[in-house]
């Protein structure tokens, strides 16, 4: 499960920290979602390869079980026909391939529960690929912009200064006031609608209670 200690570390590294470092985290979930690709076919290979042990292990433990159940119907028989000797025979056999069918289940009850195991490594495997995959696109964008950003950041760094940094400062103020602003009409007529769907609500179970008091007083003056 190397690999999805791996995996894990760059999906929630910083990127400017593997910047930093001098990776490219391109490459690396590239990298690693062939890895993890990789692993979910070995895993599904040795999950093909148990279950193929499994049912040559369940054909084995049938025809044991078939031997069993013939040599028990022949002790049957020899008993009907008086020979209780024959009889001893066909069950000492059956004796001995009992123990062949306990043996059996056991192994075919291990192949069993390695199969299961699999399957569910297999399936886990699946849902953590899909996830890489599923979060590349949001990490490389994520890599790539902060490549924007740096670049961008040189830029401004060596092209303004102090006084153009404070007119960005103000618009950025600016900016945000609106949003706050935006945002507070948005509560307020979320609130009013709100407000009138209760009152309607309102209405609604106070006249509901009317109609059924109504009722009640036509029933019990026997009025229809």
């Amino acid at each position: 499960m190397g690999i999805f200690t791996r995996i894990g570390d760059i999906l929630q590294a910083n990127i400017n920290d593997l910047i930093d470092k001098a990776e490219d985290p391109e490459k690396m979930v590239k990298q690693l979602i062939i890895e993890m690709d990789n692993q979910v076919d070995d895993a599904t290979k040795a999950l093909g390869q148990a279950m193929g042990s499994q049912k040559v292990a369940a054909m084995e433990l049938a025809d044991a079980k078939a031997a069993a159940a013939d040599w028990n119907d022949k002790a049957k028989l020899a008993l009907k026909a008086g020979n209780e000797a024959l009889a001893k025979k066909a069950l000492d056999a059956k004796v001995g391939v009992d123990q062949q069918v306990a043996a059996l289940q056991a192994n075919y009850d291990q192949i069993s529960a390695n199969v299961d195991s699999l399957k569910n490594q297999v399936e886990q495997l699946k849902m953590k690929l899909d996830e890489a995959r599923s979060r590349q696109q949001v990490l490389v964008a994520r890599s790539r912009m902060a490549d924007a950003a740096q670049k961008t950041a040189v830029t401004i760094t060596s092209a303004t200064t102090d006084s153009a940094f404070a007119k960005l400062d103000a618009l950025e103020r600016k900016i945000t006031e609106k949003e706050a602003t935006a945002e507070a009409y948005a509560s307020m007529s979320d609130a009013e609608i709100i407000i009138g769907d209760e009152d309607e609500f309102a209405k609604l179970e106070h006249e509901a209670a009317v109609n059924s008091q109504l009722e009640a007083l036509k029933a019990e003056l026997n009025l229809d």
